[in-house]
């Protein structure tokens, strides 16, 4: 009895260590490491000890899947514990280390807790679906449909999708046709059936975990043939859309400056970052100008000043002195709270246009459950009044057409940028200030924006703060990328783009038609599992 336990509790430990180590080797897929190659095989291990109904023992599913999440998420949304110190913000030392562990831990279980709910689904509907196949398109419809759920909701940023930008420029192509959510589809329908070639090795009858990873050649079979099949062919779609040619008449064309002004957050709010900014905004500007640009465009919060205060500032002299346009990020006013904007002002030196930012950043920027928490977590954001959203449904028009306008944490929101491009947006301006992260977080923030990019065929400029700076074609090729921490000046010649990909047009149709299509195999199963019964009990 005792050796039976004791083999139980070792093959628990095994596929406890197993959801560990292919959750991390997902997590390694994004910067820092950007091994995106291993998404197409780190699911699949999650897949098998989930859905394998001969597994002995069998450990809760929805322990595995958390374990799984935890190393996931925790790996790739690391780059949030950059938040601290927060000293300067007048947050204790170690006030500020719990904020940052909080937000970890956080946002690592948010995610964790979906991939719970994904694996709980597949437990309950699975058993009774005999069919490799049928299961692999049930779990598929299930991870769309809860990412699809989280994108409605405050915290979305580690998509799967996510996964194969900025290296996997072809299978991203796949989103022009139903938004990332196809990417995601493609790498877990892969990877459910590389799992399922497990499952339905020659050997399926022994239940051992150890024989089924360290015998691959035993499971060489049509689920895994079919695996390899999808992914070329994927692959060959997404190279069929990418090497379409761009139409760029010189007409459409405008040449685009950024300012990375690099201004650390630590003295950005106080008179010695207020000095640098308005000098190193000016003059670049002046720099700019030089240079013969159409436009200019700042980072968020480039003059942390309300817009009144902008239009008496030397940026905004500069711009009446010189005629050309200027998009500044800064705060606009909404009552007795205010917005994180991005203003567009005129050689006039009048307010043209303004987007106010949509998605605000939680806990950063505002605390949700307010009435609840607001008396343990602090707000973090520098100003006395309440930041709130902008209208969802905001249109951003420049001197030169209908823009695309992102603040930051936006980038991760592909409906954002999806409804400004039905309406007729035709380049997009992603403005955003990373200063408190290491380098890797800016090279994730610039990965969805490539995503943004080639999901609406637009051209995309990208300011921040302190890098990364960026411009990026409609196939997601960065043309141009700054350093990190420094400050730079930089002008792109970009085209304005008034195509709509059968994403913009149509937006995800693939998760409900995924969904659909599911329920009614797994309808077909229950009505023949229950006729097969009657016709037994006759």
């Amino acid at each position: 009895m005792r050796q039976k336990q004791s083999k139980e509790h070792s093959e628990l430990f095994v596929s406890c260590a197993i959801a560990l180590g292919s959750g991390i080797l997902m997590g390694l897929t994004v910067a820092p490491v950007n091994a995106w190659f291993l998404a197409w095989v780190a699911l699949a291990p999650l897949w098998y000890l989930v859905v394998n109904p001969t597994l002995r023992p069998k450990p809760f599913p929805l322990l595995l899947a958390l374990i799984w999440g935890i190393g996931y998420h925790g790996i790739a949304l690391s780059w949030i514990t950059g938040i601290h110190p927060m000293t300067w913000m007048g947050v204790p030392w170690l006030t500020s280390l719990a904020i940052a562990l909080f937000c970890w831990v956080f946002i690592t279980l948010w995610g964790a807790a979906s991939v719970a709910l994904w694996a709980t689904g597949m437990r309950i509907i699975c058993p009774s679906i005999q069919k490799p196949y049928a299961r692999v398109l049930i779990g598929t419809a299930l991870w769309c449909g809860i990412e699809t759920v989280l994108s409605w909701g405050a915290l979305f940023w580690s998509s799967l999708s996510y996964t194969q930008s900025p290296y996997n420029l072809v299978i991203l192509h796949l989103g022009q046709l139903s938004g990332p959510y196809a990417v995601t589809a493609a790498i877990v329908a892969v990877n459910g059936l590389i799992a399922e070639a497990f499952i339905n090795r020659q050997d399926a009858k022994d239940a051992k975990i150890f024989s089924a990873f360290l015998a691959p050649w035993r499971f060489v079979n049509k689920y895994l043939i079919t695996a390899t099949g999808l992914l070329l062919i994927l692959h060959l779609i997404g190279f069929s859309l990418y090497t379409r040619p761009l139409i760029q008449p010189p007409a459409a064309a405008l040449k685009i400056g950024i300012i990375q002004g690099n201004i650390p957050n630590q003295i950005k709010l106080y008179p010695e970052g207020l000095r640098r900014a308005l000098a190193g905004y000016t003059s670049g500007y002046l720099t700019l100008v030089n240079q013969g640009v159409d436009a200019v465009l700042t980072p968020e919060g480039a003059l942390p000043f309300f817009q009144r205060h902008i239009i008496g500032s030397s940026l905004v002299a500069a711009v009446r002195s010189k005629g050309v346009v200027a998009w500044i990020g800064g705060f606009g006013e909404k009552g007795k709270s205010y917005t994180n904007s991005l203003l567009t002002i005129t050689g006039d030196g009048e307010v043209f246009s303004r987007y106010d930012k949509v998605k605000l950043v939680p806990i950063g920027e505002y605390v949700p459950f307010e009435e609840i928490l607001g008396g343990i977590i602090s707000r973090l954001s520098p100003l006395d009044e309440h930041q709130v959203p902008g209208s969802p449904n905001q249109i951003f028009n420049t001197p030169f057409g209908r823009a695309i306008a992102g603040i930051c944490y936006e980038s991760a929101f592909p409906e954002v940028f999806r409804y400004q491009a039905q309406a007729g947006g035709q380049f997009i301006l992603s403005s955003s200030n990373d200063a408190h992260y290491s380098a890797s977080m800016p090279a994730q923030h610039h990965a969805q924006d490539i995503m943004r990019a080639i999901e609406t065929d637009k051209w995309a400029v990208r300011a921040t703060n302190t890098g990364y700076s960026a411009f990026v074609d409609p196939h997601g090729r960065t043309v141009w990328i700054s350093g990190h921490n420094i400050y730079e000046v930089h002008a792109e010649k970009i085209y304005r783009r008034q195509t709509q990909t059968l994403y913009v047009r149509w937006g995800d149709w693939l998760t409900p038609f995924l969904l659909v299509s599911a329920t009614g195999v797994w309808l077909i199963n229950f009505l023949t599992v229950q006729l097969s019964r009657k016709r037994g009990l006759n």
